[in-house]
């Protein structure tokens, strides 16, 4: 199956911001630029829709079709204490933690990077099972970055370490389409 990942458009949030869970709407404009590209490429054509239910996807899921399915799972990681403040307010021992233990600490008091890649891959489960030949999912950069480190079948542990090593540069309203095995592994 073809498995067309998009990142929500840039939320109305200050630069810096933590916001992982927090559930910001989506800038207009951003809005609107996301989704003229999205049409403009021809998606999501005949794909199911999924996205996470948080604002800043929701809102672009519900402009490309009539029918989706919002899924918890595929929302951001929860930073706990962390959400809405400035990553320069954040301490940089609660940080050099986190990073010292990535699959276990929990940043903020969320939820640790190895629980977020459980319920990301109980996601993908669900959409190969649903999807048919392609999907669209609506969701955010840390999602993205678990889902495409699991489409090779990589366990929750392993894809939660590959997706922490891969650069966080997917830009607000990319596409990223991966081709996925169908039915379960």
């Amino acid at each position: 199956m073809e498995l067309i990942l998009v990142r929500h458009p840039r939320p109305l949030a200050a630069e810096g911001l933590c916001y992982g869970r927090s559930d910001l709407p989506p800038d207009p404009d951003e809005l609107a630029r996301v989704h003229a590209a999205l049409q403009a490429a021809g998606l999501p054509g005949d794909a199911m829709v999924f996205s996470s239910p948080l604002r800043r996807c929701a809102a672009l899921a519900r402009l490309l079709a009539a029918n989706v399915s919002f899924d918890a799972r595929l929302a951001e990681m929860d930073f706990g204490g962390w959400e809405l403040r400035s990553w320069n307010d954040i301490p940089r021992t609660e940080v050099d933690a986190w990073a010292a233990d990535l699959l276990h600490d929990r940043p903020g008091g969320g939820e640790c990077v190895l629980d977020v890649a459980r319920r990301v891959a109980g996601a993908l489960a669900d959409i190969r099972l649903r999807a048919g030949e392609r999907a669209v999912v609506i969701c955010h950069a840390g999602t993205m970055r678990l889902l495409a480190a699991m489409t090779g079948g990589a366990p929750p542990e392993q894809a939660a370490l590959a997706a922490a090593a891969i650069p966080h540069r997917i830009a607000y309203g990319e596409v990223l389409r991966l081709a996925v095995g169908v039915g379960p592994d």
